[in-house]
Order: structure tokens, then C-alpha cells, then sequence
């Protein structure tokens, strides 16, 4: 079996898991974490370590936290993740070495840091994940917008948007094109701002900045499942809403909450500094 790169790698663990009729495996990758793997599916986990001092005694923890993980009650995957994190502690230190139930969590914080931040991708890597989200059996649902200053009526709508999918993908308009399409006072919060307070809501899995005025070439590269839309839109309105129905997919249109808009928030804040 050739194990020269990740990609025979992955390869070898899904022929395992086929002939030793095996539901995963894991293969740990030293210092470069960890492949999980199954027939159908795969997922490289980056190691998380700030250093590596010594990779000894790394798989054996892996083995211990994973097990533990599963026997705790956690999803495969989590318990992978779990299991990977708790091996960035251990190689950051030297000899043979375990990870304490603080060091485990303050590794949780910090790998939940990451993960935000990872949320926001170029189209490129978020195909990436679209096709293993796929690959998984998973349905992906779309919506786009400004969401500057973001407020409860976006959280809401971005909540009953995930709540048609399995993974909800936001297409973020950037400055230049919120620039184009609200005038030249707006965006009031830049790009990359806008982009973490989206990535930090537990409903968003994959933020993806666009510059077009339109997300439909988002929309043709993704092709999503599901478009979500506001309810104060019409199907016939809704950008990419025809060729989403053409490969099968649904087009939603969610309820929106009354009275929260960006603009409204923003007149009451101009007034407010005016003394009205």
C-alpha cells in the first residue's frame, strides 16, 4: 500500500476500513495531526499545536482521548477533534508526556479561536469542504447578504436559515460591493469585522467574501441545496433562485423579525447624537 503523501494515505485507510469491514480509522500524521477516515468519507485535522518539541507518546494519547471521547457519549468526529487537541498538548513538551483536564481545556478554547477564524474561507477551500460536507450525506444551504452591524433580526434569520440545512454557507458582499449597493456611507463595519461576527454565530459554518454586486457566481460554484432568502423578497426576486430548482434544489424564503433593519438602527443612533 502506497503511504507516500496524505492522499495515499487516505486511500489505505479507506481500503482498510472496506476489507476489515471497519466503520473509521484514524491515522495519525505527527506534527501535521491527524486524517480521519472512513468508505465514504475523509477529513485532514491540522494539528494544533503552537510547537512541537516531541512527537513521543503523541498516538497513544490520541488513542486514550479518543476512546474516552466515544465512551463519554461524543459523535466519532468530535472525539477525533477532541482527541487531536489534546495530542497538540503533549508534543509541545518534551519526553513521553500527558495532558491534565486543564490543559485539555484551555486547548478547547483556543481550538474553538481557531475554528472561528477558519469559518471565513476563499471559494476555493470552501469547495473543499462542500464536497466532504457532500461526501458525508449532508445538505448545504446558501444565503448572502450585507449584515452590516449585525443585529437580533439577522441572528434570527440566519438561525431559521440553518434550520433547512445541515450546513448553512453565508456569502458576505464586500465593502467595495456594499459600497456600489448601499452608497457611500455603508459598510459601517469593514469587511473582515463583519465576517467574524458571523463566524462566531453557532448557526454560520462557512463564511465567503464576494465582490460582485450579485452572489450568483458563488451560487454556480456552490450549488447549493437549499437558497435561503428574506420573506420580503419574491422567488422570481431572489438571485440564483432558477438555476438552484434546476440541478433540484429548494429555494426558502424565511419570515423576517419586524423592525430590526441596519438603516433603522442607524437613523436612531444619528438622532440620538442630534438631541431628537
Amino acid at each position: 500500500i502506497d503511504t507516500s503523501d496524505l492522499d495515499s494515505l487516505v486511500r489505505a485507510g479507506s481500503r482498510v476500513c472496506r476489507e476489515l469491514d471497519l466503520e473509521f480509522t484514524v491515522i495519525t500524521l505527527g506534527e501535521n495531526g491527524l486524517a480521519f477516515v472512513s468508505r465514504e468519507y475523509s477529513e485532514h485535522i491540522p494539528a494544533m499545536a503552537q510547537d512541537v518539541f516531541d512527537v513521543t507518546g503523541a498516538g497513544d494519547t490520541v488513542i486514550a482521548v479518543l476512546a474516552s471521547g466515544i465512551a463519554a457519549g461524543l459523535g466519532i468526529l468530535d472525539a477525533v477533534r477532541l482527541a487531536n487537541l489534546a495530542a497538540g498538548v503533549v508534543v509541545g513538551k518534551s519526553g513521553t508526556a500527558t495532558v491534565s483536564t486543564k490543559e485539555l481545556l484551555d486547548a478547547i478554547s483556543l481550538g474553538q479561536a481557531r475554528l472561528l477564524s477558519e469559518k471565513i474561507c476563499t471559494l476555493e477551500v470552501l469547495l473543499e469542504r462542500v464536497r466532504q460536507w457532500r461526501a458525508h450525506g449532508e445538505v448545504i444551504g446558501f444565503t448572502n447578504g450585507c449584515f452590516d452591524v449585525l443585529h437580533a433580526g439577522h441572528v434570527t434569520y440566519l438561525q431559521k436559515a440553518r434550520a433547512e440545512a445541515d450546513r448553512l454557507i453565508v456569502g458576505l458582499n464586500s465593502d467595495s460591493s456594499v459600497r456600489r449597493l448601499k452608497g457611500p456611507g455603508r459598510p459601517i463595519v469593514g469587511q473582515e469585522h463583519r465576517a467574524l461576527v458571523l463566524a462566531a454565530l453557532a448557526s454560520v459554518d462557512a463564511v465567503v467574501i464576494f465582490d460582485q454586486d450579485t452572489p450568483i457566481e458563488l451560487i454556480n460554484a456552490i450549488r447549493p441545496d437549499v437558497l435561503v432568502k428574506g420573506s420580503d423578497y419574491t422567488e422570481d426576486r431572489v438571485v440564483g433562485a432558477r438555476e438552484v430548482k434546476s440541478w433540484g434544489g429548494r429555494v426558502v424564503l424565511v419570515p423576517l423579525v419586524e423592525g430590526q433593519s441596519t438603516s433603522g438602527i442607524v437613523s436612531r443612533i444619528v438622532r440620538g447624537a442630534a438631541g431628537q
